[in-house]
């Protein structure tokens, strides 16, 4: 898994505040690399897309400028992604912190295990949960308490399932409850909520990409018609009533484009 968004290495931890090694799952910033790509690419295509519908360079121009919003679009996507990688490991240490209690070791023992266990499913030290737990175990050598660490790390994930998990910790943990068998249910129950993820991602990723051919087929058909057969195109580029309809034409295809896609944005 590359870790792109954060450059730090993990064998600072030891001489570093912990707090260098922190993320905030929330937000996603690009390289002025990135950032600088994604304005290029999406540029282009919209200007692709104003000539095509208009003909006319300089409303391809202006269309083109909205490249510059699409950075923040890949910001947030690549955010979710970072965010569903860090669930899929957070269960994993949650089995290996399970395991390492049911063996009799403490629990600042257990989550000091688990990075051994993790590097064992993830061989890149720059995992996000494995920094995570590197974090954890720093701040709890410097005198900081276990619930304080986890309270931190909720806070900074944002998931729902991590911040159900420190809740029922730190109660357990000042109530004296079991811990062993809140891990493990709180494993359980997000393994079973990561696979019917995976599960709906697979049933509906057919129609995810008939949607993107039917996105594109519009544009290709315009595209063909306006080279091949400029004359029969003719209409729709002069005047004023041609352009409003290419202006409804190109409002619909967005309308449909985005309806698809909250459609089949499906939150478990």
């Amino acid at each position: 898994m590359a870790a792109a968004n954060h450059p730090f290495k993990l064998e600072k931890a030891a001489d570093e505040p912990s707090k260098d090694l922190a993320i905030d799952y929330s937000t996603y910033e690009l390289t002025w690399k990135m950032r600088g790509v994604s304005i290029l690419l999406a540029s282009a295509a919209m200007f692709v897309l104003g000539f095509i519908f208009y003909k006319s360079e300089w409303v391809a121009l202006l269309f083109s400028a909205g490249g510059w919003v699409y950075p923040n679009i890949r910001a947030r996507k690549l955010m979710e992604k970072r965010k569903d990688e860090l669930s899929s490991q957070f269960r994993q240490m949650l089995s290996a912190v399970s395991s390492s209690l049911s063996a009799g070791k403490s629990v600042e023992n257990a989550f000091t295990e688990a990075i051994n266990d993790l590097l064992l499913l993830y061989p890149d030290p720059q995992t996000y949960m494995v920094m995570e737990l590197q974090i954890i175990n720093n701040k709890i050598r410097n005198g900081e308490t276990i619930e304080r660490a986890l309270q931190d790390f909720s806070r900074r994930a944002d998931l729902e399932e991590v911040h159900n998990f420190v809740d029922v910790f730190v109660t357990c943990k000042r109530a004296g409850g079991n811990l062993i068998d809140v891990i493990r249910r709180t494993a359980t129950m997000i393994g079973e909520k990561i696979e019917m993820k995976q599960e709906i991602a697979v049933l509906i990723a057919q129609k995810k990409f008939e949607s993107t051919i039917l996105s594109f087929s519009p544009l290709l058909v315009i595209a063909t018609l306006s080279f091949s057969s400029p004359d029969y195109m003719e209409p729709l580029y002069n005047g004023w009533i041609g352009p409003l309809i290419m202006t409804v034409c190109l409002l619909l295809l967005i309308g449909c484009n985005a309806l698809s896609k909250k459609i089949m944005n499906i939150k478990v």
